[in-house]
């Protein structure tokens, strides 16, 4: 049988000598002879494979313990389980990386406490061009944000208002994320209370929660939340809605998603269903950041690009709400408009 030196295998498998030497020591990966006299090691050719299998799964990150169960496994077996350990690093490595947002903004508050941090805000709430009545609502203040549209009849306005005002009673202290879903549950009683033997309003919600730098995400409908950071915009919610639900599973692409005549159609809202659903966040806010919260009236009429123009292009949130409501009405303004322009400053 044809051996290879050390120094040769090495090569062959894209290994070093030195990690051949502790395969060895571990069991992993013996050497095919050892010389009796000089303790020279040398491998036989059909060892590559496995050589090679052992480098790529430690150059993945997998301890040796797990890589002497795997190199022992049927082909197929070996990649379910290289499957199931990957899964289950990458949801220690979500776990660490929400620790480690979680001390990153404990730290940052060390350093910007919350008096020394406030929303500067505007806000519009605006009918539209074709509606007679408006059933959004909007509010802020120097520590929350907030937007909801009222939907099913004519007590949709009253859904919104009552789930808006669920949320000016949060306390910001402890556990922010904690307080945010409990104010998220009275909101849902808030808009079912709103109910008639002849109308079941429904909502959808909104909302920034603040803390110093500390920012608590709640979401519920097709309302949106945008982040502009360093000049680029970003969209922080995600919309409950048939077509998302259609996009998501691939069966239409976002534009075919933007002019499908079921676009508006909830799949989540405050008061519908059994159980109130809410997206819930945490996020790091820094000064200079600027929000928009806004309802569909806005959004689903003007397009990112132009959002984005409005929104760099304003000194002032007052001004950019203004461009906003003069953008969504210049589209033909056929829904109504609440619209949420904050930005974090230092005070």
């Amino acid at each position: 049988m044809r051996l290879l030196t050390i120094g040769a295998f090495a090569h062959a498998a894209g290994l070093t000598p030195k990690a051949l030497r502790i395969y060895d020591d571990s069991g992993l990966l013996p050497p095919a002879a050892v010389d009796p006299h000089s303790g020279y090691r040398y491998y036989a050719p059909e060892q590559l494979d496995r050589a090679r299998l052992i480098a790529a799964l430690r150059r993945a990150g997998m301890p040796l313990a797990e890589i002497r169960t795997v190199c022992g496994l049927p082909p197929a077996v070996a990649a379910e389980a290289l499957t199931a350990w990957w899964r289950r690093v990458s949801a220690d490595t979500a776990a660490r990386g929400r620790t480690v947002a979680l001390l990153v903004g404990q730290l940052t508050e060390r350093n910007t406490t919350m008096s020394e941090t406030t929303f500067r805000y505007a806000v519009r709430c605006e009918t539209g061009a074709v509606r007679d009545s408006n059933e959004d609502t909007a509010y802020a203040s120097g520590t929350l944000l907030a937007v909801a549209d009222g939907v099913r009849g004519p007590g949709g306005a009253a859904a919104g208002a009552a789930a808006v005002d669920a949320l000016r009673s949060l306390e910001p202290a402890g556990d922010l994320l904690a307080a945010l879903g409990d104010a998220v549950t009275r909101a849902d009683r808030a808009v079912r209370a709103q109910a008639t033997e002849a109308d079941q309003p429904a909502s959808t919600l909104t909302a920034i929660a603040r803390r110093g730098t500390r920012l608590a995400l709640v979401h519920v409908g097709d309302t949106r939340a945008y982040l502009l950071r360093s000049g680029e915009l970003s969209r922080l919610t995600q919309d409950h809605t048939y077509v998302q639900t259609l996009v998501d599973q691939g069966r239409l692409t976002p534009a075919e998603a933007g002019a499908h005549p079921q676009r508006a159609l909830l799949a989540r809202a405050l008061g519908a269903g059994v159980d109130v659903e809410a997206d819930l966040a945490l996020r790091t806010a820094l000064p200079g950041d600027r929000y928009l919260l806004c309802s569909d009236g806005l959004s689903a009429v003007v397009d990112p690009a132009a959002l984005h123009d409005a929104l760099t292009g304003a000194d002032e949130p007052e001004t950019a709400v203004g461009r906003l409501i003069d953008l969504a009405y210049a589209a033909g303004a056929p829904d109504n408009i609440a619209c949420v322009v904050a930005d974090l400053v230092t005070t």
